[in-house]
Order: C-alpha cells, then structure tokens, then sequence
C-alpha cells in the first residue's frame, strides 16, 4: 500500500516522502496514529502543490540572500576600540560585535554563528570576514578597526 508520510519516522522516511508499506503496518500503525495518510490521487495532488510552493518559497529565499550578499559586498563596517602599543587591541573584536554593529549602523540582522570568524580580531587594521547568510550564498565584508579616541 502506498502511504505518504505527515511525520519523520526513523527506519521508515522522512515527511513528505511516498513510501510503500505494508497493509497491515498502514492500518494497525501508521494511520491510527496519524503518522500517515493513503497516497490517492487527491492526496497525491496536495503533496505535489505544497511541493512546488515550498520549491518556490526556497527560491525566493535563495534569491533574497544573493541580493543582500551583493548589498554586503559593497559595505565597509567600522568598527572603534582602545588599543596599545604597536595596535593591539585592549580585548578583541568578535562575531558578535560584528553582528551588532551591522544591526546598528545598516540594519542588517545577521546570526553571530552565521559569521565565519576563524579568531576574534585583535589589531587595528582591516580584514575581510565572511558570512554564510543562506546554505548556499556566502559574501565577503570589510571590516575596518581603528582606535578609539
């Protein structure tokens, strides 16, 4: 019998999926705890719509994201902090810092996980730091540090 999965089922298939299942697992398992419904052609239809709609939104998304990468490209962030001799920083600048200051100055919310920062940057100076704003869209921005007065 073939049954499309509402939920993820560990050893069976993920949501979504069309599977083939036996009569009895169907009917004594799957669809009393609502776990599957039957794959009719009704049913079948639904699946494909939400299919495409959620293809659709993935799009957009992936769409948006290399738009606001290109936007990203372009934008120098600077960024203040007390330093000592030869400019080293009293601390360090972080992810989150840059994630504040971009939510800040050019409301940009990005997560601080999202921003790849292989160490907190310690010197005044200027570096390219990279975001992973969708899987597949990653951007370079500018990062300027200079001293505090």
């Amino acid at each position: 019998m073939k049954v499309i999965l509402l939920k993820d089922i560990k050893g069976t298939g993920k949501k979504g999926e069309v599977i083939n299942a036996s009569d009895g697992y169907a009917r004594n398992y799957l669809f009393p705890r609502k776990l599957a419904k039957e794959a009719t052609t009704g049913n079948m239809k639904v699946l494909n719509e939400q299919n495409t709609a959620k293809q659709i939104k993935a799009d957009n998304e992936y769409e948006e994201a290399k738009q606001l990468g290109a936007k990203m490209e372009e934008l120098v962030l600077t960024l203040y902090s007390k330093s000592g001799e030869g400019g080293r920083l009293f601390g360090s600048i972080t992810s989150k810092d840059i994630a504040t200051e971009l939510k800040k100055k050019h409301k940009i919310e990005i997560d601080k996980r999202k921003i790849l920062l292989e160490e907190p940057m310690k010197c005044l100076g200027s570096r390219f730091v990279e975001m992973k704003i969708h899987p597949k869209v990653v951007t370079k921005i500018r990062v300027d540090v200079k001293e505090k007065n």
